[in-house]
């Protein structure tokens, strides 16, 4: 009993099936605990070992979070539950600098690549059978993770990057495995890990990348995964410097048992240089997207890693999907082969935006991080209050509930939409948006 709500069943799955419905009405509200397992057998009849089953079915769906002798508690975000989410409907009128898209102005013409791929498919349809991996495409990718000394690997394709990321933790990891994230990071992360019934193990970051001895504690925590950025990190936009790229992997090469998984989304958009981690363990992953710099929708990310991590991703992928579309394929050898992304001129556009926004935020006293890509990154000592009070000013950002598990609150702004006539202005919004703690200090 609950309040006045009963759970009911004889078996796990309808005790399950009892406590999601509590969750699914209202009864049982996001961080409400649920019954200790004595008590809830004893008003029920059954065996505690039943409702100890119940709730571990919960667990691993994602649906509540287990603290030991503090009991079962439903999960803050259900697994169901988008970080995305987090946020506030923009008005008309209100310059959105939430939602973390590229600019359209630097986005390629996808025309000429895509009438290629379809005058290809009509000389030579993809048909059942064939290859998976367009052999262009794969020596254009190997070629480039050669020349940023990405060790080598075998090939694949996936979806999108979060795509690769959940078939590459399902190889591994079973219900209740812990996994390290970046804190603050990518919400999309956040809820994919519980989703899959694993527990996310927050790691700290600076400039340039996750803290070593933020990752040596998740790794003492029993991580047996570890997702980074390796540039354009969201929402800070660090990026890995060669000496911590080192350091990370002569930790991690004591610990060669670790997932490693390296996401490089902003590739073909940033010219700072790649440090991954790739190699300092046996099972390891580096993920491409296409995304960011060729267009969101077109849904590719290249990979390669270690051979029985690859070809477990990509088996997984057999049994669904099957494979990634060969008329995108083409579109984005086309795309590479000629390049259609001037990628100095793009990384200097969205530099000159960023870097302009943090230096006017510095010249008004305000401490804002934005090393690379197309956020700027601050945290606020009032997060909702801040956020409601750019709105209120003509411009929406996105609170940083979105991309925060354990870190302090802050806000992402997407730099993209700007232009460089309108930075000033959003740096005097923000001033006057942050209200200063008692003590003075910002954060």
């Amino acid at each position: 009993m609950l309040g006045d709500y009963t759970f009911t069943g004889r078996g796990a799955a309808e005790i399950a099936a009892s406590v999601e419905r509590a969750i699914g009405e209202g009864a049982l509200a996001p961080g409400a605990a649920l019954p200790p397992l004595r008590e809830l057998a004893t008003e029920l009849g059954v065996n505690p070992n039943t409702v100890a089953a119940a709730y571990r079915l919960l667990r691993d769906r994602g649906v509540i979070e287990t603290a030991g002798r503090r009991g079962s508690r439903v999960r803050s975000r259900p697994a169901t539950t988008v970080h995305d989410e987090i946020g506030l409907e923009v008005p008309p009128g209100v310059r959105d600098l939430s939602a973390g898209n590229p600019d359209i102005a630097l986005l390629p013409s996808l025309g000429e690549a895509m009438a290629q791929a379809a005058a290809w498919n009509a000389r030579q349809p993809m048909l059942y059978g064939h290859a998976p991996v367009d052999d262009e495409l794969g020596r254009l990718a190997r070629a480039v993770f050669d020349a940023d000394g990405v060790p080598d690997g075998p090939i694949g394709l996936t979806s999108g990057s979060l795509d690769a990321m959940e078939r590459a933790l399902l190889a591994y990891l079973r219900p209740g495995d812990a996994v390290a994230v970046e804190d603050p990071g990518w919400g999309s992360v956040f809820d994919l890990v519980p989703a899959l019934g694993l527990r996310l193990v927050p790691v700290a970051l600076d400039d340039d990348g996750p803290l070593p001895q933020s990752v040596s504690a998740a790794l003492r925590q029993g991580a047996r995964a570890l997702i980074v950025t390796d540039r354009g990190q969201n929402p800070t936009g660090a990026a890995i410097s060669a000496d911590r790229a080192r350091d990370l992997r002569a930790l991690l090469s004591d610990n060669p048992q670790v997932l490693v998984v390296d996401d490089d989304h902003v590739h073909g958009l940033t010219e700072l240089p790649l440090h991954p981690l790739t190699g300092s363990t046996r099972r390891w992953m580096l993920v491409r997207s296409t995304a960011k710099a060729y267009g969101p929708d077109l849904r590719l990310a290249v990979l390669t890693g270690d051979p029985v991590t690859v070809d477990r991703v990509q088996g997984r992928y057999r049994l669904g999907p099957g494979w990634v579309s060969h008329l995108l394929q083409h579109t984005v050898a086309h795309l590479w082969r000629t390049g259609a992304v001037d990628i100095p001129a793009v990384s200097a556009a969205y530099a000159a935006r960023r870097d302009g926004l943090v230096r006017e935020l510095a010249d008004r006293g305000v401490k804002a991080y934005g090393r690379s890509s197309m956020n700027v990154w601050l945290q606020v000592p009032d997060e909702t209050g801040a956020v409601t009070r750019l709105m209120q000013a003509g411009w929406a950002v996105a609170p940083g509930a979105r991309f925060r598990l354990a870190s302090p609150p802050g806000i992402r702004i997407t730099i993209s939409p700007l232009t460089l006539d309108e930075v000033p202005a959003l740096a005097d919004a923000v001033c006057a948006a942050i209200r200063r703690h008692p003590s003075g200090r910002f954060g």
